[in-house]
């Protein structure tokens, strides 16, 4: 199995409440990191996380938007329990980012949005391959749904054109026969709009 050299987080990007803060907190002290937490003006807060033997360091800092801590981070990291404890990270806080997990003759990009992987590219010397790409099922079932009732409304339409036909080659009142048009001119124009989609 390749071994991995390094991880980039690209635009990494964290939406916390002053609640979902501590939790993260407490979060990166399970994981066996260093911690530091540094509480800096307007309310913002920046974290240190080391790795045990102090090799290698993170700086999160998280600004206050109103009730919203946010931190966007962008780093390289190479020690294992920060990277392990970064990718749990986005996970368990529903964080956004692509993450480059570098190997030595290729690289994995994955996409994370809202904690969850999204899209994985499997990228090398020749090129680039989407490997996994989320499907958005329920979007998929209402446009088959959308598209099944526009498909049954046709075919209505297409019956009650034809019931309208029939009563018009039996009417030969003047004034009948307009209404009868105007009701085909309706029926038309709908079936024209319902076949554009």
């Amino acid at each position: 199995m390749a071994k991995r050299i390094a991880t980039e987080y690209v635009n990494a990007r964290f939406e916390l409440s002053s609640a979902e803060l501590s939790e993260f907190i407490i979060f990166m002290e399970e994981q066996q990191l260093r911690l530091q937490v540094l509480i800096l003006e307007n309310g913002n807060q920046s974290l240190v996380l080391e790795d045990v033997a102090g090799h290698e360091a993170i700086r999160m800092t998280f600004e206050r938007h109103y009730d919203v801590y946010v931190c966007e981070l962008t780093c390289r990291i190479v020690e294992l329990k920060l990277t392990n404890a970064m990718r749990k990270a986005v996970s368990a806080f529903r964080g956004s980012a692509i993450v480059n997990r570098i190997y030595s003759h290729y690289t994995m990009e994955y996409h994370y949005k809202s904690g969850t992987v999204h899209r994985i590219i499997e990228k090398n010397d020749q090129g680039e391959r989407t490997v996994f790409e989320k499907k958005n099922t329920v979007q998929k079932l209402q446009r088959v749904f959308d598209s099944r009732l526009i498909e049954r409304e046709i075919k209505l339409i297409y019956q009650a054109i034809d019931e309208w036909l029939e009563l018009r080659n039996q009417v030969s009142n003047d004034q009948e026969l307009n209404n009868i048009d105007e009701q085909l001119k309706a029926l038309t124009f709908k079936l024209f709009t319902l076949e554009a989609n």
